[in-house]
């Protein structure tokens, strides 16, 4: 009698037990989210086919899922772009259109993309710069962040915040607005991005064991300026190898653009320009090898992050979305870094990766960042908010020739563009008066030969303007469910108000003090 209570309780702990590992898997069937953004990052990608930039993760990231190439940012500067694919609506929408804006002082009814599943019984965490920040200036501190995005916030400080006086620059003491570089010091967890992925490895760590859905966003501060990264990562490249356009420089290319664009090109006039000059070639090809370091080093930090995703099984149930917030000029037009209308400032890596998206999949469809929200919506089983204006990229990630749209939708200062798969129109002042810029990609990939007055294109002109201006009146509309709206109003100072910072008794930030310090 006895052994066969005791076989009885053997048995109900076990039933016990199993019940408890169902109901954990239960949880699990939940479809996970890890966005990945870096800052400034361009297309200049292995997978992108850059013939010199080292990019393994990224690549094998891409891969296993769908790349775009066509894919483009709303506004090329980090804060307005960043608002944009965080609320799913253009800058019109959102009525930011320059940087340290708090998000909540131009529309605070939206729910954003984090606050959504939050509303879903998920783990919002915000590892690094999501929103935007003045980098490096604000490096481990809220800056414009959103607190009503995350259950959780995480604030990474590294050694190339504490070791800015080592850093080279075009311009004394100034590191965000100018370009600069190091070839660091030390190891990838000292500095703040290997800092961030080392933060995200413990939080996926965290969630394995838990069970609990979590949507997890890991910005990364690079390769934005200062291109900072250890030396290693320098070490992988030839500067000599290394190309510095030569187009783009003559008062005759000047004079075929409006205005506005090639003021655009000129406004860093300053010491930026004389990269492009020839008797400057050493020192350009010097800051473009710093920048493909840094985006070598980025990719590091993302293949640790997504090696842990692989080693914990959450890679499974997890979707991987990886983008940028902009391109980047790197000597293209004879201009170096962003907030032009050229394909090398509004153009972005996207990728999508996880169950249910195909492998080696390539769209060349205009997509934009603003697609990011539903797309994800769809692919959680999650319905988005009435304000969301983007579109589901899944019907892509079944047939890769579909289209969502005609054309991909940027706007810049006094001028809009638009992207479809073969032609660029940008359109300058209302209704034109400032100027027109056409590019066939098929023949001219790098815009530099202007078709707007060309007969031969007449009537491809005629066509995309009245595609633009619909899209303008489009992007101008306030979306359903969006609530109030306001004048942007800029910040001096950013708050630090997000829950998860740390501060001690003085109210001192205490978060990271790193092993060399």
């Amino acid at each position: 009698m006895r052994k066969l209570r005791i076989i009885f309780l053997t048995l109900s702990i076990s039933i016990l037990c199993g019940c408890n590992k169902i109901d954990k898997s239960k949880k699990n069937e939940k479809l996970n989210v890890l966005f990945l953004i870096a800052d400034d990052l361009n297309c200049d990608l292995g997978s992108y086919n850059h013939p010199k930039v080292i990019s393994p993760n990224i690549d094998k990231l891409a891969a296993a899922g769908i790349l775009f190439e066509n894919a483009h940012n709303q506004y090329p500067l980090c804060g307005p772009s960043r608002a944009s694919f965080m609320t799913g609506m253009y800058p019109d929408q959102t009525q930011i259109t320059r940087n340290n804006v708090l998000l909540r002082t131009s529309i605070p009814d939206v729910i954003t993309l984090g606050q959504r599943f939050r509303q879903q019984g998920y783990k919002s965490v915000r590892i690094g710069k999501i929103y935007h920040y003045d980098n490096p200036s604000s490096i481990g501190s809220s800056s414009a962040d959103d607190i009503y995005t995350w259950d959780y916030t995480i604030n990474p400080y590294g050694r190339d915040k504490d070791e800015e006086y080592k850093i080279k620059t075009l311009k004394e003491r100034q590191y965000g607005g100018t370009l600069s570089w190091l070839a660091a010091d030390g190891l990838d967890e000292e500095q703040t991005d290997g800092i961030g992925a080392s933060e995200a490895i413990e939080q996926i760590e965290k969630f394995s064991k838990s069970g609990e859905n979590f949507f997890l966003a890991v910005g990364m501060y690079r390769p934005h300026v200062p291109f900072v990264a250890p030396k290693k990562y320098f070490d992988m490249y030839n500067r000599d190898d290394i190309h510095i356009p030569y187009t783009g420089l003559s008062n005759e290319y000047l004079n075929s653009i409006p205005k506005p664009a090639a003021e655009s090109i000129r406004v860093k006039s300053n010491n930026q320009i004389q990269l492009n000059l020839r008797s400057n070639e050493k020192l350009a090809q010097e800051i473009k090898e710093a920048y493909f370091a840094t985006t070598t080093f980025v990719d590091a930090q993302i293949g640790r992050i997504l090696k842990k995703l692989k080693k914990t099984g959450l890679d499974k149930n997890t979707i991987v979305v990886f983008t940028s917030d902009h391109g980047y000029h790197l000597g293209e037009h004879g201009y170096w870094q962003k907030q032009t209308l050229f394909d090398n400032s509004t153009r972005v890596p996207l990728i999508f990766s996880g169950p249910g998206i195909g492998n080696n999949l390539r769209s060349n469809s205009p997509v934009e960042l603003i697609d990011i929200y539903p797309t994800i919506m769809d692919l959680t089983n999650i319905e988005q908010p009435d304000h969301v204006v983007g579109k589901s990229l899944v019907p892509i990630f079944k047939n890769q020739n579909f289209k969502t749209r005609n054309n991909a939708l940027t706007k810049w200062g006094k001028g809009y563009s638009i992207k479809s798969e073969i032609f660029r129109l940008t359109m300058w002042g209302e209704d034109g008066e400032l100027g027109f810029e056409l590019y066939n990609h098929n023949n001219d990939p790098r815009e530099l030969i202007n078709l707007s007055n060309d007969p031969n294109y007449y009537r491809v002109l005629d066509s995309l303007k009245k595609e633009l201006e619909m899209r303008i009146s489009n992007s101008k509309l306030k979306p359903k469910g969006v609530g109030r709206q306001f004048e942007q109003k800029s910040y001096r100072k950013a708050p630090n108000i997000t829950p998860g910072d740390k501060y001690d008794k003085n109210g001192k930030r205490i978060y990271f003090k790193t092993e060399y310090e």
